[in-house]
């Protein structure tokens, strides 16, 4: 299946490559494996001690610098061969803020010159790491920085957005456009008045912020801001560092630390935690800080030593490797403890291994057991690591408290992947209902649920409901209001609007956790163009007008998002609880899914709830429970407190809509 097609010209080139046969395939299994936790740049005033993992050197060098780019080095000095694999140096004075890189010899020849690959700060672009102080880094109260409340990961509610898109529009109110910055800022608002950034975010309600990837990645010369250049940054250069373009100076490298600190402190402060996309399944070539120190050991190899391409992007890193597994780990708990962060995206995390993501999970919620992980549960491609091993989607039960997205739902909603003229579920399309019902019930065991009309999974793969992300749409792939008007062409704006509607009154009123994309809740478009990961801004930013234009779209979505929020039926923490209080009514329509959820369930105000979803494009009579029912949701909009009484046996039910009713 193709969900990561996203690939830079220099990845591009690096694909055709990678079958180039290495001269020949190299033993890793007698490599050393350093214990320590203290590999990298470990400053204090009196001295910085470095220390790197590069078990087959026979030399290697460090270089000090003035800056980030240019200049010849202020000294160069050796290192000494250490334990396990290491090469170690101390330098006895202040070098805070002082430039760094190493070089190793291996095999009679010297590699290229770069920081670690455990670097905390780096000068522009990336070429040299930095000596840092990172207490001086921290903003002002930092350590007084306190997360927002959650109970339950079934109380998540993400929104997916990227750094540059959420602020870069002229029409965005916003200072600093397109960095760390610009969503640190309040009070900032639309020509129409509008609110924008963060505070149309929290406006929003929901509990999340998902930063598409904002560590150090290749793609953007940050000597050049004003070339407008633009990258999802899926090409990682330095995993513990952040981008230097989303940074108001990109040549000093304590900057981008606390302005990106900045940031998670304010979402903070505005009651919203913060995820980061991570992407250790592959780097942007090759020719990586990892091949500086240890070539071909972090990467998988096909049998005759040839790069192994799970990801499709040329490489796949072997995350089963024990030093690459220590990086990974040592990597994201760096991430939360010295940015606060409180959750983490794995892309393609269906080519980690599954030890590896336990040892992740386990760490991280060690540190902190409100931390989210989730990620996509498939590879773009064939990997040598057995299925069996690796973390896709139908081996999620056995990953320690992480959840994965689903494909089945999502498509079950809007239509396949493959075919971009198939209609979904919201648009008429036959055979779909099937899927949404495995959606609703988060893809847990469910005795109702025909499998075989499930589109994907033809087991239940979800052992707890918040192992399942529930979304309709995300950054990859066509927007869903560009999706439906290729899907739907000769259909009214109206009816795609109400299609748009019922999509994520679905999403959000389905078991597990929810996820919205970015400028979803005001029918963002990107002009029909799906693989938008280097599409200039005028495709990928968030146009601010819309909001405008579609006012009454986003304030259904925020009134989805708040009866999500005061109904925890819609949430329920437990598979058992689901099964108890979870039943499907049979509708006898294929495009008509109804369903109850009963007996106050996980402590819900109202006592029974009446969840009707039509996807057909005309009107549908529906047979309705006994009971005393109040509409709380329709076409038009939500009112919790109830738009009017149903009286009778059988409701009428606007095409295309979703209605919720509820008994106290």
């Amino acid at each position: 299946m193709k969900y990561f097609n996203y690939i830079s010209a220099i990845v591009l080139i690096n694909m055709l490559t990678a079958f180039s046969p290495l001269q020949k395939a190299i033993p890793f299994d007698g490599y050393p494996v350093y214990t320590g936790n203290d590999l990298g740049v470990n400053y204090a005033p009196s001295q910085t001690a470095f220390k790197v993992w590069a078990p087959k050197a026979s030399e290697v060098k460090l270089r000090l610098y003035n800056a980030g780019d240019g200049g010849e080095p202020i000294n160069t000095a050796s290192m000494v061969k250490s334990i396990q694999g290491t090469w170690v140096l101390t330098i006895k004075r202040d070098l805070k803020n002082k430039y760094y890189t190493f070089q190793v010899m291996q095999d009679g020849k010297w590699l290229q010159e770069r920081p670690d690959i455990y670097a905390k700060a780096v000068g522009v672009n990336g070429k040299r790491g930095m000596v840092a102080h990172m207490a001086s880094t921290n903003p002002e109260n930092w350590q007084n920085d306190k997360k927002p409340a959650l109970k339950n990961f079934t109380d998540i509610i993400i929104y997916e957005t990227h750094i540059r898109d959420i602020s870069i529009s002229p029409n965005s109110g916003i200072e600093h456009k397109g960095k760390f910055l610009g969503l640190a800022e309040t009070g900032t608002k639309s020509p129409d008045g509008e609110a924008t950034g963060l505070d149309h975010i929290k406006a929003l309600g929901v509990t999340h912020v998902h930063l598409l990837p904002s560590f150090d990645f290749n793609s953007i010369d940050e000597t050049k801001p004003e070339a407008n250049q633009y990258n999802w940054g899926y090409d990682p250069l330095n995993y513990n560092v952040p981008e230097g373009s989303y940074s108001t100076n990109p040549y000093d490298g304590n900057v981008r630390i606390k302005e990106f600190k900045k940031m998670v402190q304010t979402l903070h402060k505005n009651g919203l935690r913060v995820v980061l996309d991570v992407v250790y399944n592959h780097t942007s070539d090759t020719n990586s800080n990892f091949n500086q120190f240890a070539p071909g050991y972090f990467y998988r190899h096909n049998a005759n030593g040839s790069y192994s391409n799970g990801t499709g992007c040329g490489n796949e890193v072997a995350s089963e490797q024990a030093m690459v597994r220590k990086f990974m780990i040592e990597s994201v708990v760096y991430w939360a403890k010295e940015y606060h962060l409180d959750g983490f995206r794995f892309d393609l995390m269906g080519v980690h291994d599954i030890e590896t993501m336990n040892l992740i999970s386990d760490a991280l919620h060690k540190i902190d057991p409100t931390i989210f992980i989730y990620g996509e549960g498939w590879t773009a491609g064939n990997s040598p690591l057995a299925e069996d091993l690796r973390a896709v989607k139908k081996n999620i039960a056995m990953v320690h408290e992480v959840a994965v997205f689903s494909d089945d739902i999502r498509d079950g909603i809007k239509g396949g992947w493959g075919d971009l003229k198939e209609k979904g579920f919201v648009s008429g399309g036959t055979g779909k209902a099937g899927s949404v019902k495995f959606g609703i019930v988060a893809s847990t065991p469910n005795k109702q649920v025909d499998y075989g009309k499930v589109n994907y999974s033809k087991a239940p793969w979800a052992a707890q409901p918040y192992q399942t992300i529930s979304y309709v749409s995300c950054h990859d792939d066509n927007t869903l209001w560009d999706r439906l008007k290729i899907s739907n062409p000769t259909a009214s704006e109206d009816d795609r609007i109400k299609m748009d509607k019922l999509a994520n009154a679905i999403v959000l009123t389905s078991q597990g956790v929810s996820f919205l994309h970015s400028g979803v809740e005001m029918l963002r478009t990107k002009q029909g163009i799906a693989n938008s990961y280097n599409a200039p801004d005028s495709i990928n930013q968030i146009d601010w007008s819309r909001k405008t234009k579609y006012k009454a779209v986003f304030e259904y979505y925020k009134a989805l998002v708040a009866l999500r929020k005061h109904h925890p039926a819609f949430r329920m923490p437990s598979t058992e609880m689901i099964s108890n209080n979870l039943r499907f009514i049979e509708t006898g329509d294929q495009c008509l899914i109804a369903y109850t959820i009963s007996n106050n369930a996980n402590g819900d105000s109202w006592k029974n709830i009446l969840v009707v979803l039509n996807g057909n494009t005309n009107e549908r009579a529906v047979k309705i429970p006994a009971g005393n029912w109040t509409l709380a949701a329709n076409e038009n909009g939500i009112n919790e407190k109830g738009i009017r009484k149903i009286t009778g046996e059988v409701m009428a039910v606007s095409a295309t809509s979703a209605y919720i009713l509820f008994s106290e």
